[in-house]
């Protein structure tokens, strides 16, 4: 295997890593809105994810970094083809940012509401965008034969983009719904399980129409048996949260976006991006990457940093284990 093969795989699980952490947490953003009922509920579901939500966004951070370096004509056709749908990523998640720090700053109800306001559409939107994003990504956009991006924002909204949005929002949600059940206690860890079960029956349905399209348009041997593992794990996770077993519908749910993530990576090789116009002109893990200098040096940085990284998040998952409710929260008693 080329180097330029193992970034590709390395990006790949950079990206599964981000969607997987920050997925919960768009999620849980979401259902500020539509689980919690009143202001303490809202502060609990925030505090589920206080002390990680930026530590998840790091992932992200790599993986534009890493694909900047290792195939830098993927990343400047990607950002200039893409460069509204992101650029709007970007403003959701610095005002998201702001948002969880600046909310409890004041104790004004209209201070506090609107705060809460952005930190549900921030969440909604991004989590909506990224599967639009990557369904481009697979199923090809308008590549010139210099490698650039001929196409507007409105071939973007094309109908298989919009339902991989789709699925994204509604797994990121379930995947979200799952996680407060698993960090709280009392009613609003009842209504979690209960509106997590509706949730992963839609997101079952969006998902399944994405996947077997993808797979007939793309796909591979590899792909199906990753779309097969998506699946069984979906169904598995919904099963468990049925049942009040939300540590196994958790890891279920991330084994679902592991997988699900995997096979677009997979149905995409060896393209990074490709041309709608004329495959020829598609930018593969060859022709668009950096010189094997640049990629060894990479590895041996990566080696070295990766797994302080990863013992660092973990240990601050580990601090923050245990579950929550509104008797947690100051003034409520």
């Amino acid at each position: 295997m080329e180097l330029h093969d193992v970034w590709f795989v390395l990006i790949a699980v950079l990206w599964i890593g981000y969607f997987f952490l920050e997925g919960f947490d768009f999620g849980v953003g979401i259902l500020t809105k539509l689980l919690a009922r009143d202001r303490p509920e809202k502060r609990v579901l925030i505090n589920t994810i206080g002390p990680v939500w930026d530590g998840n966004e790091v992932w992200l951070l790599t993986a534009g970094g890493a694909t900047f370096a290792a195939f830098p004509e993927w990343y400047a056709t990607l950002f200039s083809g893409f460069y509204l749908p992101l650029l709007i990523i970007l403003v959701c998640l610095i005002i998201r940012g702001v948002a969880f720090e600046y909310r409890a700053k004041r104790p004004e109800e209209d201070w506090q509401r609107n705060w809460e306001q952005a930190i549900f559409w921030t969440s909604l939107i991004p989590a909506f965008l990224w599967g639009v994003a990557f369904g481009n990504i697979v199923r090809g956009v308008k590549i010139d034969a210099d490698m650039e991006f001929v196409g507007s924002f409105w071939d973007l909204l094309n109908p298989y983009a919009l339902l991989g949005g789709l699925v994204t929002l509604t797994l990121f949600t379930f995947h979200g719904a799952v996680f407060v059940s698993l960090k709280t206690v009392g009613d609003i860890r009842v209504r979690a399980r209960a509106l997590a079960l509706k949730l992963g029956l839609v997101t079952a349905v969006a998902a399944l129409g994405f996947l077997i399209w993808t797979q007939l348009d793309t796909g591979d041997s590899w792909s199906l048996v990753a779309m097969l593992i998506a699946v069984v794990s979906l169904v598995g996770a919904i099963a468990a949260i049925k049942v009040g077993r939300e540590g196994w519908s958790f890891a279920l749910s991330g084994v679902t976006i592991t997988a699900a993530v995997a096979m677009l990576f997979l149905a995409l090789f060896p393209d990074v991006m490709p041309s709608s116009l004329n495959p020829e002109w598609s930018l593969t893990v060859t022709n668009a990457s950096s010189s094997p200098y640049t990629l060894k040096i990479m590895t041996w940085c990566a080696a070295i940093a990766t797994p302080l990284v990863l013992l660092y998040q973990s240990w601050t998952y580990w601090v923050f284990r245990k579950r929550i409710g509104t008797q947690h929260i100051a003034g409520t008693h």
